[in-house]
Order: structure tokens, then sequence, then C-alpha cells
């Protein structure tokens, strides 16, 4: 903040209430706060007459209500000629997602109601456009794996009040959440997979992988995994739904034999019985977890 000399205005949200005792509450007494940050943690207006405006502000003081507050906007006034800027954080009814539309309710309509020339909105984690007066700036850097336009700040110019606001959306992110899912039926699903395994530096990368693949497609695709978590800055992976079905060189590879052997033989009668479904999931799953620790075995030259 120290970067901006100017009048910073700042609220609670749902995460940072201004409760009797918040992150607020420690910063007062702590005397963090910067002489020319102005906290609201209260409705209240603050009035700028060198600047031309006035902020209208609706600090959430509970985690969650189920009454709008900037409702009390409408009534509020503010000295002639000044812009009116409210401030407030929570979700526009019946425009965003329904299972977030019942905590902090805000109107659609709040900027025509209250006269107001710009509404500035938190909460909601991605850039977005409710009217020509009112907007979410969403979240300065992506947190998540949805695609709701995250990682903008919003520059907003007013020629006076009444006037309809220019609003520029300002490139803040720098990490770009990408989430794969790739569904492998055939080997050559699996070398395509690792051609294209090499993500950006700046990436934050989650990968689900559904099918099936063989042991050599398993070792290949461990090994694209890898290089992509050494490159990227973070990869997550489920790999629950892919299912290793070894082939009979697979098999001979590993050079089982004894009662190791028997079971594999065993369990590859079961895997191809037919009848009973689950019986044959249970016999593939059981296969691909005894290869798959035999390879592994093989591969650290373990003889126990």
């Amino acid at each position: 903040m120290q970067g901006f000399a100017g009048p910073w205005i700042m609220i609670p949200g749902n995460h940072d209430a201004a409760l009797t005792e918040s992150v607020w509450t420690q910063a007062k007494r702590l005397g963090v706060l910067p002489a020319n940050l102005h906290l609201a943690l209260q409705s209240e207006v603050f009035e700028f007459p060198a600047l031309r405006f006035a902020a209208l502000c609706a600090p959430l003081t509970q985690r969650h209500t189920y009454n709008d507050l900037t409702e009390p906007f409408d009534g509020l006034q503010t000295s002639l000629g000044l812009l009116r800027i409210g401030l407030a954080h929570g979700s526009v009814q019946g425009v965003l997602a329904e299972d977030i539309d019942s905590p902090n309710p805000i109107a659609p309509n709040r900027a025509s109601t209250a006269r107001l020339d710009y509404l500035a909105l938190g909460d909601w984690h991605g850039c977005k456009q409710i009217d020509a007066r009112t907007w979410y700036s969403g979240t300065p850097e992506q947190d998540r794996f949805k695609g709701n336009e995250p990682g903008f700040a919003l520059l907003v110019q007013l020629d006076g009040p009444g006037s309809e606001p220019v609003v520029t959306r300002l490139t803040t992110g720098k990490f770009t959440w990408q989430a794969w899912q790739h569904q492998l039926s055939v080997d050559s699903d699996a070398d395509a997979l690792i051609a294209g395994s090499m993500p950006p530096v700046r990436d934050v990368l989650h990968v689900t992988l559904t099918g099936q693949t063989d042991l050599s497609g398993q070792q290949w695709i461990a090994s694209a995994l890898n290089r992509a978590h050494a490159r990227a800055r973070s990869v997550e992976s489920d790999l629950t739904g892919l299912r290793l079905l070894p082939t009979s060189d697979d098999i001979a590879a590993l050079k089982a034999d004894g009662y190791v052997g028997e079971v594999i033989a065993d369990l590859r009668d079961r895997q191809g019985a037919q009848g009973d479904d689950d019986a044959r999931d249970v016999a593939t799953h059981a296969l691909g977890i005894l290869t798959t620790l035999l390879a592994e075995r093989q591969a650290t030259g373990s003889t126990t």
C-alpha cells in the first residue's frame, strides 16, 4: 500500500468481518494502520471534497447476514457535486450462482435506487460486470480451478456526477490455473498426454486421468507428471479413475514366478471370466496393484 500516497478505503468482508474482536481491532492495537487508510468498521460515509467524491460503505459486521446492508444507501445524503461511490461485499441477487445467493444479499438495482455513480463489490472471486455502474473486480490472483475470470484490478474513470463510468480491466494475476482431464483407452493416448504434459512455469495444474493403460503407459505417465512437477508452480493429480491393465508382455517382463506367478495367473483368469462384473473389476484392480509393486521392486533392484 505504500506505493500509493492518496487515500485508501477498506471495508471488512465475510472472511474478515468487523467483529468485536477481529483482525482489524488487532491491527489498530498494533498501530500498523497507515494514516492514509480510511477503514469502515460500520456503515458510514467518507467524504473527500478535494477529490470530489464520497464513499458510501457497507461493511460486514458478521460473516453472514440475510438483509441487504446496502439498502441504507438509498437514504444517505452526500454533499452536492460529489461523486457517490458505493463499497460493499456480498452476493447480487438473481445474477450469481444460486448456491451463493442467500448470504449477504445485495439488490441488483442498488446503484440506481441509491443514485450511485459507481458500486464496487467484493465477494465473487472473478471479474464480473452487473450493470454499467456495478462491478465485481474479483481477486487480483486466481485462487481456485474455476474459469470465472479472476486476476484483474479495475481502473474506473468518472468525468463527473451522473456520467457513465469507463471501466478498464488491468491484468494483475501472474499464475494460470489449468485443469486437464484425459481419458485413456489405447496406447497412443498415453503418448499424446506425454507430448502435452509440459505446462508453463507459472501454471498451477490439476490433472485427472481416467480409462486404462498398460504398465509401460503407467511408467510414461509417472515420468510426465514428474517433469511437470519440476517445471510448473504446482501440480496435483487424480489417477483414481485410471485402471492398470498389464499386457502379457508386461507380466513376462516382471519375471514373477512361484506363488506370486500363480496369483497373477489366477487374477488374469478372473479378469477374463464371464458373469460377475464386480469380481472382474476387483481382479483388475488387484492385478494393477500387484504388477505396480513388482515393477517398483524390479526398478529398485529389491529382492524382498
